[in-house]
């Protein structure tokens, strides 16, 4: 590698095209970087998601796609889930009877199958909302 010049202040070789001194200055980094310090996105995107709290939107998604296998077809007519909020997961039911009958006869059934689904750090517990 040349020297760097004078005229860049230091910063880069004199031998550099105009157009990798550019990509130089617009990436700030030195073009021959080494690749041991690549890092692979899914690497990144497994410290950063819960960080941003978005690990959980991932986990709510995967839990509405399974709904209706967790609590079979007549209740899953009758009732979706909508957000997961600190262990509590909430079910959206379309009148009260049918929360009533969740809350008091179906909700331990339903935990036990979330769990063993998605984990005992997951769910904690159900609300049933109208």
């Amino acid at each position: 590698m040349a020297a760097p010049s004078k005229a860049s202040g230091g910063r880069y070789p004199e031998k550099w095209s105009p157009s990798k001194r550019m990509i130089f200055e617009w990436r700030g980094l030195p073009e021959d970087t080494r690749p041991d310090r690549a890092i692979s996105i899914g690497d990144v995107l497994g410290k950063l998601l819960p960080k941003l709290g978005l690990d959980t939107r991932i986990k709510e998604a995967d839990i509405m796609a399974a709904w209706k296998g967790i609590v079979g077809d007549f209740i899953a007519q009758h009732s979706k889930p909508e957000r997961l909020v600190a262990g509590t997961l909430m079910i959206r039911v379309i009148q009260p009877s049918v929360r009533y009958e969740l809350d008091r006869t179906w909700k331990p059934q339903i935990i036990a199958k979330l769990r063993e689904q998605f984990g005992e750090k997951m769910i904690r517990d159900i609300k049933f909302i109208l």
